[in-house]
């Protein structure tokens, strides 16, 4: 579930808002969007994928935390983490040539 929209990383390009599935952000002129419908989250991690400064956190648990840390997050580097660990983005490493689904997929055949 959507957890945090860091302020400090922000840059306010409304990704997020325009990728997210269930229209969970509301634009805000001017400074961060907010987490508007936390509930609807599907903790899909489009926003946080799309993410081009890392400032948004998606917890793997689709329940509610009861409290989020951003210092904390950004030192345990769970900041931009799922972008990180698909390698998608800007000097990222692409994991795609270790991934080993495809031998999944030539058994299945």
């Amino acid at each position: 579930m959507i957890e945090l929209v860091s302020e400090s990383r922000c840059i306010g390009c409304n990704l997020c808002v325009n990728v997210c599935p269930t229209n969970v952000f509301a634009p805000v002129p001017d400074a961060p969007p907010t987490i508007a419908r936390q509930s609807d989250c599907q903790t899909c991690f489009m926003c946080e994928l799309y993410c081009p400064v890392d400032a948004l956190y998606v917890a793997p648990e689709t329940e509610l935390q009861t409290s989020v840390n951003e210092a904390e997050l950004a030192a345990t580097g769970l900041l931009g983490s799922y972008r990180k660990n698909i390698g998608w983005g800007k000097q990222q490493t692409s994991t795609a040539k270790t991934d080993q689904t495809f031998q999944i997929l030539k058994q299945m055949k």
